[in-house]
């Protein structure tokens, strides 16, 4: 269990240190701002939605390891993926940390977002995780203001 443990811590550091998908998307026809008001993670996601259909994701933001490395591993996720798709990804992942009993396989469900399961046990780190999501749900929906975790 502690070699998969420093396996998820890596893959955080990794997508923290280096975010995929971290980068301005002039095309957008959606985006939002998300500000995490306890720590200072800020970030603004953009869309390219097609047919209900993500065609392209990105970033642009500054925080911690894991709230980059949740928006670069979010991003890697839901490209290609429905809004639909986009909003189950986002239930689930909200799931897995914020409930005591998670998911019986969240990996089957979440993939690589697996990795952040352990963030659960530091309750001022669900936000930094959950920031990029809650900023998606914003841009899906179209919603103008600043998405805040303290809401």
């Amino acid at each position: 269990m502690s070699d998969l443990r420093e396996l998820y811590q890596e893959m955080i550091l990794d997508h923290g240190r280096n975010p995929r998908h971290c980068c301005v998307m002039p095309h957008a026809n959606r985006q939002a701002e998300g500000f995490n008001q306890l720590c200072g993670d800020r970030l603004t996601l953009y869309l390219a939605v097609e047919n209900n259909i993500i065609k392209d994701i990105s970033f642009t933001g500054s925080g911690c390891a894991i709230s980059m490395a949740s928006a670069s591993l979010m991003s890697e996720a839901l490209k290609g993926k429905t809004e639909a798709e986009a909003i189950s990804f986002f239930q689930k992942f909200h799931k897995l940390l914020t409930l005591e009993n998670s998911p019986a396989n969240p990996a089957k469900d979440l993939a690589k977002l697996v990795v952040f399961a352990g963030v659960k046990a530091y309750p001022a780190r669900v936000k930094c995780a959950t920031l990029a999501w809650h900023t998606l749900h914003a841009a899906l929906y179209e919603k103008k203001e600043i998405v805040s975790t303290e809401s």
